[in-house]
């Protein structure tokens, strides 16, 4: 066995930095490491995921029809050029102010209640189309479906009808250009067959 060698490696001193603010003697800095948590204290948090889930048909089918009332009631046009809700005129004879709540001579004018009640019915007349799909399905009770067609016809002719009430209170002559176009359509063929067999040609 060989014998130890008697001199030894010097050994290495590791030196660990040392942190500059527990070195410090500020005690302004002291307080403000040692203070605050003291009595405050991190919360348990417990998050969780929010889990989402599709809507039922009959919630997407509400927000269309929803969207469908808004659009087609103008409210685009009710915020930008913000019209008032109800016109008024003034009698000739008497001199007074009655409302009006149809913008008289402008298709491309509105009032507000013009607007939504004019999309009133083009919804109702929706939902009879939608109540006389209904009445088709075969799995339906007999009493049941004819209630579905009964209401959904209903339905569609009271939005039709007031549809075209509207358009004659807001345009008186829509009766009267309706008939110039019966007549000029009806005459088309005439006047062509006269031209056709005119002894002058």
């Amino acid at each position: 066995m060989p014998p130890k060698s008697e001199t030894q490696p010097p050994s290495t001193a590791i030196t660990t930095p040392s942190d500059p603010s527990t070195a410090s003697v500020d005690p302004i800095l002291l307080i403000l490491r040692i203070l605050p948590y003291s009595f405050l204290r991190p919360p348990r948090l417990r998050l969780k995921l929010p889990t989402l889930t599709l809507p039922s048909p009959m919630t997407v089918y509400a927000l269309v029809l929803l969207t469908y009332f808004m659009v087609v009631s103008g409210i685009v046009y009710d915020v930008i050029v913000e019209p008032p809700g109800i016109g008024s005129t003034q009698d000739r004879l008497t001199g007074s102010i009655r409302p009006v709540v149809f913008l008289p001579g402008r298709v491309n004018g509105q009032y507000i209640i013009e607007g939504l009640s004019s999309g009133f019915m083009f919804v109702l007349g929706g939902i009879g189309i939608v109540l006389m799909d209904l009445a088709l399905d075969r799995n339906r009770a007999k009493s049941v479906k004819v209630s579905y067609a009964t209401a959904g016809i209903s339905s569609v002719v009271l939005a039709y009808v007031m549809s075209m009430l509207f358009i004659r209170i807001k345009i008186p002559e829509a009766d009267a250009v309706a008939l110039r176009l019966s007549h000029v359509l009806v005459s088309c063929p005439t006047t062509r067959s006269k031209a056709t067999f005119s002894p002058n040609s």
